[in-house]
């Protein structure tokens, strides 16, 4: 989509106006928040580049394929003016994601992914945001992205006035924490814009930094994708360096613990979306449990939710990872040898390691039994 720049019949009290009734339309809709911003990302481009050509994103050519598309909006629409950043909570007020975590038989998935694929809840709420807009501005043209294009979203989001970058490079409100996602709206109508979140509210603190299982953090704002456990266990494809397994606990999809221990998200606001509430319990089920999915049963369990971009394959070598870091039972046991004989060579490479892990932590109970 083009976006040409017409005639504009609204005057600068109008748009004033229409800006104040965008961002309560907004809020009706569901989102907690949106600001307005230019297409100028300033800073935040060059500390993109120096991530990338440090190969800090791993296999994630996406990162770099489109080139400056990502930080100039006017290239991917051309005509663009202006960004309407919004951000929706997710985190569900019963979530017991620290309680998961103590208990290596159960599963860990992210919490941003235990309901609706929230590309699909967010869209729909930015189009019908758009039909809003249209109705007082049907000469201009807009466009909605969740996590969709290359668009840099959360340094658009902080310079719109949503919040700031945190240590562990997530968006941090200072009224909501970090368990939010964002989208954005392009377009050619030429709203006044919101001044960025130019404060930094983590001072000295270091607490995400010292916390990630697995030392992804160069340091303050330097994220090493390829050690990164939501990296490892949905983007990447491979064989998991076996230094790593251990330290991925019972995480099976994403990590949340830089979120989890940020003094923040003490402020977290809870959501009220129906559509981001749990699905067949996977905020608290048994590893077992979900090892004995068979691919139908998986594509059925993840229809319309984002833990399928991880494939079925990856996701039976993420669970047995987990199935290794779990305490010695004859029942983990049966379940990896179950799958020994398995298709794919990935799984049955996690398998083996797991057995084996499994095998040493029954001799050490014998020699030490409690």
């Amino acid at each position: 989509m083009v976006c040409t720049t017409p005639k504009s019949s609204l005057s600068a009290a109008d748009l004033a106006q229409l800006a104040i009734d965008i961002k309560t339309e907004a809020k009706r809709l569901g989102f907690q928040q949106l600001g307005i911003t230019d297409t100028q990302l300033g800073a935040h481009v060059q500390r993109y580049e120096n991530w990338i050509e440090q190969g800090l994103h791993g296999d994630l050519d996406y990162m770099v394929r489109h080139g400056s598309k990502r930080w100039t909006p006017e290239e991917l629409v051309p005509g663009t003016l202006r960004t309407l950043a919004v951000r929706m909570n997710y985190l569900n007020p019963q979530d017991s994601a620290e309680e998961v975590l103590k208990h290596d038989n159960h599963a860990y998935i992210s919490r941003y992914a235990v309901g609706r694929d929230y590309h699909k809840v967010l869209r729909s709420r930015l189009k019908k945001l758009i039909s809003f807009i249209q109705q007082r501005a049907e000469s201009y043209n807009f466009r909605a992205f969740v996590d969709s294009a290359p668009v840099l979203e959360r340094a658009m989001a902080q310079k719109a006035g949503l919040g700031w970058f945190g240590k562990n490079t997530m968006l941090i409100n200072r009224n909501g924490g970090s368990w939010f996602f964002l989208g954005e709206i392009y377009t050619n109508l030429p709203l006044p814009i919101d001044p960025p979140y130019t404060e930094e509210h983590c001072g000295k603190c270091t607490a995400c930094l010292d916390k990630c299982p697995t030392n992804a953090f160069r340091g303050p704002y330097i994220l090493d994708s390829q050690k990164c456990i939501s990296y490892l266990t949905i983007e990447y494809h491979g064989s998991i360096p076996e230094e790593l397994r251990p330290l991925m606990g019972n995480r099976i999809y994403g990590c949340d613990d830089c979120q989890l221990v940020c003094p923040w998200t003490r402020f977290k606001e809870h959501t009220t979306e129906q559509d981001f509430q749990a699905r067949h319990s996977l905020d608290d089920i048994e590893l077992i449990e979900l090892f004995a999915w068979d691919e139908a049963m998986f594509l059925e369990k993840t229809e319309g939710s984002p833990i399928r971009r991880t494939g079925y394959s990856n996701w039976l070598r993420n669970i047995a990872i987990a199935l290794g870091n779990a305490a010695y039972s004859q029942k983990v046991v049966a379940a990896l040898e179950a799958r020994q004989m398995h298709d794919s060579s990935i799984v049955r490479e996690h398998v083996e390691w797991a057995l084996a892990q499994q095998a040493r932590k029954q001799a050490c109970d014998q020699v030490h039994p409690i």
